[in-house]
């Protein structure tokens, strides 16, 4: 890109540098990599288009610009998302929190109150009629971003995130329910690593565990278990846009032949605990709603199955509730 005299410029070369290489939003993305660069955000950002462009980040912003141009995510160059309206770091090791995913986590803490009314509530307040924290094989390590115990010898809810990624839903159900026993697996150590590191920037009590799926958890009793897995068709991914197709984790991306594989497993894996959790949350992709929905009313645990849509009107979400 040609040398360029105000901020203002350098956005106008970057959007049409981007443009031309064919990048998906070209100038959102040039915007947010000045943000960054510039360390700018909201007003001060517009107020400063007129200034002089510093010249001692002028290396940092070619840079920035070059690797959004070969397709790499912008989330991976400034190193953040946003979720839940929180500030997640992401790394090239884990998925980037997309906002459908938002909706599986309000759509669980809504039926999660809906089925605990007494045992959704804020940090220290004694929860009744709930299972307990857990059974013989519950073995897990302290929470990563602080502790909580409960008070009056009451039980809490235990919830499990399958698949953490970044952490974005463990931490997030931490930080808005924070009277629960909240823990998160992976396959992927360098995943658990981001998810602990933003367990703590953010102050959220989650313990992580390493393993596939439902085994790190075998003998604890869980009330609730969210995951959003893998669950694009394997012979797919060489479709998808390359910003996922060549820079996200294949191994939170590939879900086997139809996509499916991780729900199946997860079914077959319930035995692992010593009961089926009440309230059970999977994300999932296009046209797959029905498929997983056959497979929660095939394990006979659940007596409703709720669809929830996203932003766009389509099935992106399967809830099954023990009423």
């Amino acid at each position: 890109m040609p040398q360029v005299q105000s901020i203002r410029e350098a956005f106008a070369e970057a959007s049409s540098f981007l443009r031309g290489l064919g990048v998906s939003e070209p100038q959102r993305s040039a915007q947010l990599l000045l943000e960054h660069v510039l360390e700018l955000s909201g007003a001060a950002y517009y107020m400063a288009m007129a200034d002089p462009f510093p010249p001692d980040k002028r290396g940092t912003w070619e840079t920035a610009v070059t690797r959004r141009g070969s397709g790499e995510p912008v989330q991976y160059i400034t190193g953040e998302q946003e979720f839940y309206g929180r500030p997640f770091e992401v790394t090239p090791d884990v998925l980037i929190p997309r906002p459908e995913t938002e909706l599986l986590v309000e759509a669980v803490l809504r039926y999660a109150a809906e089925l605990w009314p007494q045992g959704a509530g804020n940090a220290g307040e004694p929860i009744a009629g709930v299972n307990g924290e857990g059974g013989s094989g519950d073995t897990g390590k302290p929470a990563v971003g602080g502790g909580y115990t409960a008070e009056g010898g009451g039980l809490r809810l235990t919830a499990i995130d399958i698949g953490a990624g970044s952490g974005a839903i463990s931490v997030t159900l931490a930080a808005e329910a924070p009277a629960w026993r909240v823990l998160a697996g992976d396959i992927s150590p360098a995943a658990l690593a981001v998810a602990g590191r933003n367990a703590e920037r953010l102050g959220a009590a989650v313990e992580l565990r390493l393993g596939d799926l439902l085994e790190p958890f075998k003998g604890l009793e869980t009330d609730i278990l969210v995951s959003n897995p893998p669950y694009i068709p394997g012979g797919d991914i060489a479709g998808l846009q390359r910003e996922v197709r060549d820079h996200e984790p294949r191994t939170a991306l590939d879900g086997g032949e139809d996509g499916l594989d991780p729900y199946r497993r997860m079914m077959e894996q319930l035995p692992l605990l010593p009961a089926p959790p009440r309230l059970v949350g999977f994300e999932l992709g296009l046209g797959q709603a029905e498929q997983v929905a056959a497979l929660l009313k095939a394990a006979g645990h659940w007596n409703e199955i709720v669809t929830v849509p996203d932003l766009a009107g389509i099935p992106r979400h399967v809830i099954g509730i023990v009423r």
